[in-house]
């Protein structure tokens, strides 16, 4: 496929996980791919993992608004446009709320809210040339409670709330926006998880189809709802859970 042939795609925390899979995804549909994470060593394992073509690394931290305006300049001066913005880029912190550091709090809303804000707002007067989208990575967390991430949902929460009302501002101008739900995903972030059958399979047993979701697995739904197979689809915040969200909580009973 082409879906994607002259078209430019920002994507945050593109150093690993989601965001590298989504990179690669993009790249093999023929877009040019600017690679943004604060960590360039990571995004040049990325960059080396593309198919051949006119990409960028962008070292930026996504929660200093300062950076990112730059960042968008920097766009602008190379490609001149930007068709899709991926906002991947996040953190977890776990822990009860009055055992959770007020430094911990706005690092993880530095990085999983602020962080989309800086991005669609500098970002959107290209989109809006373009008639591009957004894609933002929620979480199946920004649809529901979790017991001890209440700060992860707070942020999740917002950022699927935000993608709501993006998609009612700027539908009359052709932007669409809309936002991926994961599931339990094998990423960096669950990598403490992986070796822990007893905790993966309380995990599986509440999902349908019976696994975790790869990288690979999320970055396929991304590009699926930034491509123009998705051109009617706009506000949509998509589980893409394995069937997570299916369920209303009742525990199973065979």
């Amino acid at each position: 496929m082409s879906r994607f042939l002259e078209k430019v795609v920002v994507i945050t925390g593109a150093g690993s996980g989601i965001g590298a899979a989504s990179a690669k995804r993009f790249a093999s549909e023929g877009a040019s791919v600017v690679l943004v994470g604060r960590t360039r060593e990571k995004l040049e394992t990325t960059l080396h993992a593309l198919p051949k073509g006119e990409h960028l690394i962008a070292p930026c931290d996504v929660s200093d608004s300062v950076q990112v305006k730059q960042l968008a300049e920097l766009v602008e001066q190379t490609y001149g446009r930007v068709d899709v913005l991926v906002n991947n880029a996040g953190s977890v912190v776990q822990g009860k709320i009055h055992e959770v550091a007020v430094e911990d709090w706005k690092k993880l809303m530095g990085a999983d809210l602020d962080g989309v804000f800086h991005c669609v707002h500098y970002f959107m007067p290209s989109l809006l040339k373009t008639q591009g989208n957004v894609v933002n990575t929620s979480s199946v967390s920004g649809l529901g409670g979790d017991w001890g991430m209440s700060v992860y949902n707070a942020a999740k929460g917002g950022v699927t709330n935000f993608t709501r009302a993006l998609a009612m501002d700027y539908g009359a101008d052709g932007v669409r926006v809309n936002a991926i739900c994961p599931g339990f995903t094998l990423t960096d972030l669950t990598e403490d998880m992986k070796d822990n059958q007893e905790l993966l399979n309380k995990f599986y047993d509440r999902i349908p189809l019976q696994r975790a979701g790869q990288a690979e697995d999320i970055a396929s739904a991304i590009a699926f709802i930034a491509s123009d197979d998705a051109r009617y689809i706009t506000g949509v915040n998509l589980p893409v859970d394995g069937g997570l969200t299916a369920s209303n909580g009742q525990p199973k009973q065979a």
